[in-house]
């Protein structure tokens, strides 16, 4: 069965043009599936596999205390393989379709409030190479709603300073361009100019933010990153480099930006993956009524 596994991620990649963390993801869910229908089913051809085995698949999972998102998800991977498998003529059924998904519950995102922004952007406080480069990361994650992967995968060529923009590639492999306004404009002009060098040590870098030992920032360096400015700050939020990205749209629809730009800068194909943060701005303003008003 695994050699269908590295056709399916072939065919992903030709045909489809996913990202690289996409395809991990693909790749670690069917292969889980895969795992499975060898060692507990006896199966080593996809003409055996029924919806039984699918079912026993997804309890399995179940079992081991894997969240509804998550099944889910590996239900989405599983349906594409088979998909894949009828396409290519290697199966006459795609015994997942009729699968139903986990239920799931969709939890608003944490954002943080303007003022936890600010703390959070003036964690940085010294003018070292290290605190220079943070801020930097930091302003221009909030500027611009960019994905961290997105963020650590920006090179010098990305950016037009003058313009105040940078381009950048999200998900399937779309170049959009997004304003990245005056703060982390300067902010990123101060870090370039002043200790870029000192941070760059093998010299030549083509990205735009470097580790301390002289390599392309990592998201899990920027996640470490985020999480130490963050107590710093005092922030008692359990905060991710994507918290930054929900706090960008959800300020920008609160103070009236409409939806659709929003959905353009953030790179959703699908306006729905937007409309969420309409949600969060309806609970705030609940919040803040029943605070505030005489009768909330």
């Amino acid at each position: 069965m695994n050699q269908y596994l590295d056709l399916f991620l072939g065919y992903l990649t030709v045909e489809k043009g996913l990202s690289r963390n996409t395809l991990e993801a693909y790749s670690h869910d069917v292969g889980r599936y895969i795992d499975y229908l060898c060692t507990r089913c006896g199966i080593n051809e996809p003409s055996g596999i029924t919806p039984l085995q699918v079912s026993g698949f997804l309890a399995l999972l179940k079992s081991s205390g894997l969240a509804p998102p998550s099944r889910a998800r590996v239900l989405s991977s599983v349906r594409m393989f088979h998909k894949f498998l009828m396409i290519e003529g290697y199966a006459e059924v795609n015994p997942a379709s009729l699968i139903e998904a986990p239920k799931t519950l969709r939890l608003l995102p944490e954002v943080l409030s303007p003022a936890e922004v600010e703390a959070l952007l003036s964690a940085p406080k010294t003018e070292s190479a290290l605190d220079l480069r943070d801020r930097a990361m930091l302003e221009l994650l909030y500027a611009t709603g960019l994905r961290v992967s997105e963020l650590v995968s920006l090179k010098l060529q990305n950016l037009n300073l003058q313009a105040g923009y940078l381009m950048t590639m999200g998900k399937g492999n779309k170049e959009r361009v997004v304003p990245m306004g005056e703060s982390a404009r300067r902010s990123l002009e101060h870090y370039l100019l002043s200790c870029r060098a000192q941070v760059d040590k093998r010299s030549g870098s083509e990205y735009l933010f470097i580790s301390r030992l002289g390599d392309r920032m990592s998201r899990q360096a920027f996640w470490n990153l985020i999480k130490k400015r963050a107590l710093e700050a005092g922030i008692v939020k359990n905060i991710s480099p994507h918290t930054l990205r929900h706090s960008f749209a959800s300020h920008l629809l609160e103070n009236g930006a409409d939806l659709r730009s929003v959905q353009l800068m953030l790179g959703h194909a699908d306006l729905s993956s937007t409309q969420i943060y309409t949600h969060i701005t309806r609970e705030r303003l609940k919040r803040l009524h029943a605070e505030h008003h005489p009768r909330g």
